[in-house]
């Protein structure tokens, strides 16, 4: 996987929206993950934090846009948390 944490961190709230809208794109409820314990608030919070510092930011909002919620098997191999994700897809 790219290491694409080479940027200062990007804004809070814009990353925790990408990073939940990947999530239910590729198929993953974060919230009910959390509260089913497949992922603690500390895993949660790495995965904002992550995409905070992605260099990948545009290309991830255009790939969302091409994309229903619920309407990927996977999140693409560009995004920091995919391992996450599919980790929790199953």
């Amino acid at each position: 996987m790219p290491n694409r944490c080479l940027r200062p961190l990007g804004d809070p709230v814009r990353h925790f929206w990408l990073a939940q809208s990947m999530a239910k794109t590729a198929g993953v409820d974060l919230a009910d993950a959390a509260h089913k314990g497949l992922i603690s608030q500390q895993e949660w919070a790495g995965t904002v934090t992550r995409c905070r510092g992605c260099s990948w930011v545009e290309e991830c909002e255009r790939w969302l846009q091409g994309h229903d919620l619920s309407g990927a098997e996977a999140a693409p191999a560009d995004c920091v948390n995919a391992g996450v994700f599919d980790r929790l897809r199953g």
